[in-house]
């Protein structure tokens, strides 16, 4: 589970959001909430306990309302296990911030006129995201975690057109328990063989710019940490010690002069601090040339009259050079009818003009790339309100 906000304060008070993720089935639950207290935090757990039962275990990040006392009394009251992610390693509860970041594209698209009445479309925008098959799963959470099939606005429309006749035979209580643990057997199996396949695929994305990284205990490393001025920024502070390997990817630092003595940190936030060594208090000084510009290309240019094909057979040279047809490539574009496009501009809008400075250098070479253009036509003359200004891209 996870908060997000503060967002804009709705008629009914609320600014937050309590989103709380199931791993196994992707079913998610959204609380709006006017604080997040540890007391508020919990009341929405205990909502959500009564519809569902208790859980082994509970991931969220080190915020103060999921580290309080009265949250660790509720997990100890109700057997559940807390596990807390590494500090700004976000990764760790990577279902949940994801699910985070499309509930606000999803509010933010819905929600267009105003803003203070979005704690009352979470349940539509909840409904329609449950019923959409997820792409690790292969199943919408909603027939994971209830066995069958949403009743949505699809299934409506089927009984409209079937005049609302109900096809499905009556069953025993009994058979219908014993079918619904057969297909939630069989759901569950192709579920974990779907994300297993999912988890592969995506493991293979990021092992190609990943690197195993190993530190032993009394190596100083330079630590990723907020800085005193904003905590959105961040920078490499230290050098400070690794005091042991917690896990596989987990270290704790001695931080000392920081708020806390020491952390447990994610081996992404740590990199390696070698000390520059200097002999006799001597500096090395070398002389660095100057580099010489490289000139990017801005504008076309001229290619090649002839095509180099010696180190083709004779057979594919001659093949090569009749597809080459001079009339069809060439460097100069040609004219055609056969296509009209019409720009309809919107009723009541207004020209925009934006400046975009041309560098002194490329101004030459501009001209004469426009009198071309001019001379066949592409473009002409014109003193429209609708300008625009030239905008060099540099090519590689």
């Amino acid at each position: 589970m996870d908060i997000v906000g503060p967002l804009e304060k709705t008629k009914t008070g609320n600014r937050y959001m309590l989103v709380i993720t199931d791993y196994a089935t992707r079913y998610p639950e959204v609380f709006p909430l006017k604080s997040i207290k540890a007391r508020v935090v919990a009341s929405a757990l205990i909502q959500l306990f009564s519809r569902v039962g208790f859980p082994k275990s509970i991931v969220t990040d080190q915020g103060s309302n999921f580290m309080s006392e009265l949250l660790k009394q509720v997990y100890k009251l109700f057997g559940i296990k807390g596990v807390r992610t590494t500090p700004y390693h976000p990764q760790t509860d990577g279902l949940t911030e994801r699910f985070n970041q499309t509930l606000k594209q999803m509010l933010r698209k819905f929600v267009v006129d105003k803003s203070d009445d979005w704690d009352q479309w979470l349940p539509y925008l909840l409904f329609a995201y449950r019923e959409v098959p997820q792409a690790s799963t292969g199943f919408s959470p909603f027939e994971l975690l209830y066995g069958r099939e949403v009743r949505g606005p699809l299934v409506l429309l089927k009984d409209l057109w079937n005049g609302g006749q109900d096809c499905v035979s009556p069953t025993l209580i009994v058979d219908y328990v014993v079918q619904m643990r057969e297909k939630l057997e069989a759901m569950g199996t192709l579920a974990q063989e779907h994300m297993a396949e999912a988890q592969k695929l995506q493991k293979t994305w990021y092992d190609q710019k990943a690197n195993t990284r190993n530190f032993e205990p009394g190596t100083q490393v330079l630590v990723m940490l907020p800085t005193d001025a904003s905590k959105l920024s961040a920078k490499w502070q230290g050098p400070f010690e690794v005091l042991r390997k917690l896990g596989p990817v987990t270290y704790e630092v001695a931080t000392p002069g920081q708020k806390r003595s020491k952390w447990t940190l994610h081996v992404n936030l740590l990199k390696e601090w070698f000390s520059r060594s200097r002999d006799a208090g001597a500096f090395m000084i070398r002389k660095l040339e100057d580099e010489e510009e490289v000139e990017a290309q801005y504008l076309p240019i001229s290619a090649p009259s002839c095509l180099s094909l010696s180190h083709l057979p004779q057979s594919q040279q001659l093949e090569i050079q009749r597809l080459c047809d001079p009339q069809v490539f060439q460097r100069r574009p040609g004219h055609t009818n056969l296509v009209e496009h019409d720009i309809v501009l919107r009723e009541g809008a207004c020209p925009k003009h934006m400046s975009h400075r041309i560098p002194e250098r490329l101004l030459e070479a501009l001209r004469v790339e426009l009198d071309e253009m001019l001379a066949m036509k592409i473009v002409e003359p014109s003193k429209s309100e609708w300008c625009s200004p030239v905008v060099l891209v540099p090519k590689k």
